[in-house]
């Protein structure tokens, strides 16, 4: 395992990515399709620097779970995905517009953590980092005053 910059398995370029898409969240789009065992997304941008960035991500994501470079934080079901990464089917396919991923398993708890998974990016991009930094603090730790209600 490689040890990365901030202690959070990511290095500066993905952080970078990270925060460009948080800001960005109102630029993209995203579907999930429930398929068996597991979830096909689709997630675009119609800007193109933030569609490469999309595919940019999705791929460096992949790359971590191929090597078992845990990323840490940005979702409590990610964990798992890590745990697991062996156990479950990846595929990713870029588009025009941004990427399709395709995440499959046999075990109904990974396909649980996949489907998971996949609600809480939808929600990083609909909301943009509020779920994200709830996430990482956990349950209770910050007030409404803060992010608002949850």
């Amino acid at each position: 395992m490689r040890l990365v910059d901030h202690g959070m398995g990511v290095d500066p370029a993905d952080m970078s990515r990270y925060m460009e898409m948080f800001n960005r969240h109102n630029e993209i789009t995203r579907t999930v399709e429930e398929i068996p065992g597991g979830v096909r997304t689709t997630t675009q941008s119609n800007s193109p620097d933030l569609a490469a960035q999309l595919q940019a991500h999705v791929s460096s994501m992949y790359a971590h779970l191929d090597q078992s470079a845990e990323v840490m934080c940005m979702s409590s079901s990610l964990p798992t995905l890590f745990r697991h990464a062996n156990g479950y089917r990846r595929q990713l396919t870029f588009t025009p517009n941004g990427v399709v991923a395709e995440e499959t398993a046999d075990d109904p708890a990974l396909t649980q953590a996949i489907r998971a998974h996949a609600l809480e990016v939808t929600g990083f991009i609909r909301d943009g980092m509020p779920p994200m930094m709830r996430g990482m603090m956990g349950p209770g730790m910050m007030g409404p005053g803060m992010m608002g209600p949850h």
